[in-house]
């Protein structure tokens, strides 16, 4: 369990480095859907194409609020890390665990009833509404998957462990590719197979990165093996995990709105939608990254009461992020 204290050295190294590997983990994981959408446009059709672009859309919003929820904790984790509070670390992950988990698997439950009806509100035409159907129904089953990977790397994240989480990303996504081009282009299961090898490439991620924290880590394994809920702890969570939450998801929704108007234009305009958002999205992902790895340099720094390195966190960090997007949209534009 390599571990970074991230309340010494330089600011500007110590947030660049750690959030490396996280702008890094973030490529691969838009790598899901971005396979599937190349090899589901080579070797289906069109039509599969837009129906598996506008469901990135959906996957995007969906994924963001679990991302927020487990940020939020990680925020606490950090805060007892940088406090150097074990007791309170243990308690803190169990706390965060059931209340994340619920929370996952509500949603399943509530996406796989509500499926039908989702469909009809993303305005999906007629022609590929079966299509579309068959690969969300697939794809809302790796939602509990979702849910482990970002919890047990959210925690990896907290401690300054930013590389094990890439590690196991790479693995999944090696593995999301072969069996695309298994199940699409030799088995010919259209949609279907392309959401199976996504959510098979999600649980090897989830149930891999789990499996490495609980052996390597002794709080993991002891905050496991006592869990419960304290009033006092599901509000510290909650009152973090909201607000993270809703900072990731809010611009999620408004592109998934604005799809549903799209969807309305036909098949073409759809397909055409879906990969100026992954340009948009890629684009955008240096500063989301950077921003995250900037979150969790803050909380270990106001854990170790360390107030003048945290505002030259927030100067250092606003300069870089305001620096890159400049850069970003003038090339972009051109």
């Amino acid at each position: 369990m390599r571990q970074r204290d991230m309340t010494e050295g330089s600011v500007f190294k110590t947030i660049s480095i750690f959030a490396l590997p996280m702008l890094l983990g973030n490529l691969l994981q838009q790598m899901y859907n971005v396979v599937d959408t190349w090899v589901v446009g080579n070797y289906i059709s069109s039509d599969a194409l837009a129906g598996v672009g506008s469901a990135y859309t959906l996957m995007v919003f969906l994924t963001s609020i679990l991302l927020g929820l487990c940020m939020g904790s990680g925020v606490v984790f950090s805060l007892c890390f940088g406090q150097k509070n074990e007791k309170k670390l243990k308690e803190s992950v169990g706390t965060a665990f059931l209340l994340i988990a619920a929370a996952a698997v509500l949603l399943t439950v509530i996406l796989l009833l509500a499926l039908d009806n989702i469909l009809v509100w993303i305005n999906i035409p007629q022609e590929i509404l079966t299509l579309t159907r068959e690969y969300l129904f697939i794809v809302f089953l790796g939602i509990p998957a979702v849910f482990a990977y970002n919890f047990f790397a959210s925690y990896l994240k907290a401690l300054g462990n930013s590389a094990v989480p890439l590690i196991f990303l790479g693995v999944s996504t090696a593995v999301n590719i072969t069996l695309d081009l298994l199940f699409v282009a030799a088995f010919r299961w259209g949609t279907r197979g392309a959401a199976g090898a996504t959510i098979f490439a999600q649980y090897i991620s989830g149930i891999g990165v789990c499996a490495y924290v609980l052996k390597k880590d002794p709080v993991m394994r002891s905050a496991f093996g006592h869990m419960k809920l304290s009033g006092k702890g599901l509000k510290e969570i909650a009152g973090y995990s909201v607000f993270t939450c809703l900072q990731q998801s809010v611009m999620n929704l408004g592109i998934l709105m604005v799809q549903g108007l799209v969807n309305s234009f036909g098949t073409t305009i759809m397909a055409a939608f879906a990969a100026a958002v992954k340009i948009d999205s890629f684009a955008y992902m240096p500063a989301q990254e950077y921003g995250n790895a900037f979150s969790t340099f803050i909380a270990q720094n106001m854990g170790a009461g360390k107030k003048e390195r945290v505002v030259n966190g927030i100067k250092c960090a606003a300069l870089t992020s305001i620096t890159y997007c400049a850069i970003a949209s003038f090339i972009l534009w051109f």
